[in-house]
């Protein structure tokens, strides 16, 4: 006879339920180990994506994606001749938040050449690429626009020719593609209004300049205007080496020029795991650890107070001569059935549920079954004191209850 199954029935009804708030405790915990993995693969998808070696940011900085880079257009024709380095090209990105048909729309806007298309949207599901320089877009799914759908960006309408999946900022937010020079423009380029503005300012500040005739000053003004309004700018030039070389020595090559910095793709990688996103994976961890503590006091106590409710039938069972062992496995299978039980149940609201959550959740196998070998871990240790209780019972105890 086994003692565990025989008591589990006769208790059905509040074995289930304490099942169940065990299982929404460690789906709790499972929800926390795939928003981890969710948060580091978010924030290096875009990386990922654009597939480069070499990432040259401005001097001293490490942008582009931990902080802000603005380097010259041109200067990915004097990367691409470097010895070694097969191709390169210009990356502009940067977040923006828009009202769209009354909806507020937070996306990470990306420009890249689409003559050689790097830098662009790795896979799109639905539509095709751009396929012109201007006012096309292709934009993540999760951005919530159909394809042929029109967007106003800067002082154009952008038409969605094309959608992508999974392509995230670090921040969680969709990302939208466009052509290099429609970034710059919709970033740099000002409307009339504010235009106007500047060359009135520009107009003031050069009739205070004694070196210039008064009479030249409306015709320097709109030069200045322009040199002032410089839109060629990116935030990084992304390249690719050579087989056989080594990405390192050419990231030297371009600090040495003392313009620029250069880091590889594994550089730029530790920047957003162990920078941007340092304190996010902490707090993850801390969570996943306190639940954890959370979900062992919660068995704990349940095994102990199934205990307790069943000392005089343990007694008894003493008494009639049942060993201590047959005891102490009736107790310690109850509480791997309420681990096991609990487990599978969280597995179930986690299938169904976590691709609801705002943010990627990524469950993977070893995380389950890291976590199932820890709950059967709280559950064993957490029936010792259940079990130590029944251990405690006198078999004379029966007579007197």
């Amino acid at each position: 006879m086994n003692l565990a199954i025989k008591d589990i029935r006769y208790h059905k009804g509040r074995f289930l339920m304490t099942c169940i708030g065990v299982g929404l405790l460690l789906s709790l915990v499972m929800a926390m180990s795939g928003m981890y993995r969710g948060l580091l693969d978010d924030a290096t998808v875009v990386m990922r994506s654009v597939g480069a070696d070499i990432w040259v940011v401005q001097q001293d900085t490490r942008g582009p994606f931990a902080e802000t880079s603005r380097i010259p257009e041109d200067i990915h024709y004097s990367i691409s001749i470097v010895p070694g380095v097969a191709e390169a090209a210009p990356f502009i990105f940067y977040n923006m938040q828009r009202v769209h048909e009354g909806r507020k729309l937070r996306f990470l806007l990306i420009g890249y050449d689409v003559n050689t298309g790097f830098g662009g949207p790795a896979r799109i599901i639905s539509g095709g690429p751009i396929a012109q320089k201007n006012y096309e877009m292709v934009a993540d799914k999760k951005l919530g626009l159909k394809i042929g759908e029109q967007m106003k960006l800067g002082i154009h309408h952008y038409t969605v020719v094309g959608l992508t999946e999974g392509m995230v900022s670090f921040s969680g937010d969709p990302a939208a593609y466009v052509s290099l020079s429609d970034a710059q423009e919709i970033q740099f380029r000002k409307d009339n209004d504010a235009i106007r503005n500047e060359r009135e300012r520009i107009r003031s500040a050069l009739r205070g300049v004694p070196a210039i005739r008064p009479d030249r000053v409306p015709v320097l003004t709109p030069e200045v205007s322009r040199i002032a309004r410089n839109e060629h700018i990116i935030n990084a030039v992304v390249a690719r080496i050579e087989a056989g070389t080594d990405a390192r020595a050419i990231c030297d090559r371009v600090k040495s020029w003392n313009y620029f910095s250069a880091y590889t793709a594994e550089e730029q990688k530790q920047f957003l795991t162990s920078g941007i996103c340092k304190k996010a994976r902490r707090q993850l961890w801390v969570f996943r650890v306190v639940l954890m503590i959370v979900s062992a006091v919660v068995i704990a106590l349940i095994i102990y107070t199934m205990t307790l409710e069943k000392m005089r039938e343990i007694a008894i069972l003493k008494l009639i001569g049942t060993p201590d062992l047959k005891v102490i496995g009736m107790i310690l299978q109850q509480a791997l059935a309420i681990g096991t039980i609990g487990f599978a149940v969280a597995g179930f609201l986690g299938y169904h549920a976590f691709h609801r959550f705002p943010r990627r959740v990524i469950v993977v196998q070893f995380d389950l079954c890291v976590l199932f070998a820890i709950t059967m871990i709280v559950c064993v240790l957490a029936s010792m004191i259940g079990i130590w209780q029944a251990l405690k019972v006198r078999p004379a105890e029966a007579l007197l209850r």
